[in-house]
C-alpha cells in the first residue's frame, strides 16, 4: 500500500490525495477572500468557484453547503493562528506582541471573526473547536498564577480574555484605529511596546 501510494498510481494513491488537497486549498483560499469581504450571508458560491477555477459542483462535492465551507475557512484560520503564535503564559507581553504581528499578517482572520459573531455566534464561545486549546492555555495561566508570575486575583478565563482583547486593540474591528501593514515601522514598534507595557502592568505580578 505504501509503495502504490508513493508512486501516485492507482485509486486512492498518494498522487490523488495530493491533488485533492491542492484543490481543497485553492477553494479555501478563494473562499477566504469572499467570506472576509462579504460574510456568510453575502458570499456567493459562484464567485468562489470562479476565483478558484473550480465548478460549483466541485465545491459542493468537497464541502457541501456554503455554511460548511465558511466553517472550514474559519477553522483553518483559527488553527493556523494558534500554530503560528503558541501561547506563553510566563510571558504574556511577548504573546500579545506576537499576536499583534499575526493579526497584521492575516487580516482576514479578524474579519472572519467579526462575521462569525454577527451571523453565527452572537454570544458565548466564539468557536467551539477552540475550547480544548483554551483549556490548555487556562491551565498554563493557573500554573503561572500559582508560581507568582501572574495576578492570582483574576480568574484564568478572565485573564485570558483580557489578554486577547488587549492584543487585538488595533486589529480589524477596532472602534478607534485599525493597524495596517503599510503603517510606518516606528508606529508598529510604538504599538508593540505599548502592548507589552500594558499587559505586564495589568496582568503580571513580577
Amino acid at each position: 500500500m505504501v509503495g502504490r501510494g508513493a508512486s501516485g498510481r492507482g485509486s486512492g494513491g498518494y498522487g490523488e490525495g495530493v491533488g485533492a488537497e491542492r484543490t481543497r486549498q485553492r477553494i479555501l483560499e478563494a473562499a477566504t477572500e469572499e467570506f472576509a469581504a462579504h460574510g456568510l450571508a453575502g458570499a456567493r458560491v459562484d464567485r468562489i468557484a470562479a476565483r478558484s477555477g473550480m465548478s460549483k459542483p466541485m465545491l459542493y462535492s468537497h464541502f457541501g453547503a456554503k455554511e460548511r465551507l465558511f466553517d472550514a475557512v474559519f477553522d483553518a484560520h483559527v488553527l493556523a493562528n494558534a500554530q503560528r503564535v503558541p501561547f506563553t503564559a510566563a510571558d504574556p507581553a511577548d504573546y500579545a506582541r506576537r499576536l499583534y504581528d499575526d493579526y497584521l499578517a492575516d487580516p482576514a482572520l479578524m474579519r472572519l471573526v467579526m462575521w462569525k459573531r454577527l451571523e453565527q455566534e452572537p454570544a458565548g464561545y466564539l468557536y467551539a473547536g477552540n475550547e480544548g486549546i483554551d483549556e490548555a492555555n487556562l491551565a498554563d495561566i493557573a500554573e503561572q498564577q500559582r508560581a507568582g508570575v501572574l495576578r492570582p486575583d483574576l480568574d484564568p478565563a478572565d485573564l485570558w480574555t483580557l489578554l486577547i482583547a488587549t492584543a487585538a486593540a488595533w486589529a480589524q474591528g477596532s472602534v478607534t484605529v485599525v493597524a495596517d501593514r503599510g503603517d510606518p515601522h516606528p508606529v508598529h514598534q510604538r504599538r508593540r511596546a505599548a502592548l507589552g507595557e500594558v499587559v505586564d502592568a495589568a496582568l503580571r505580578l513580577r
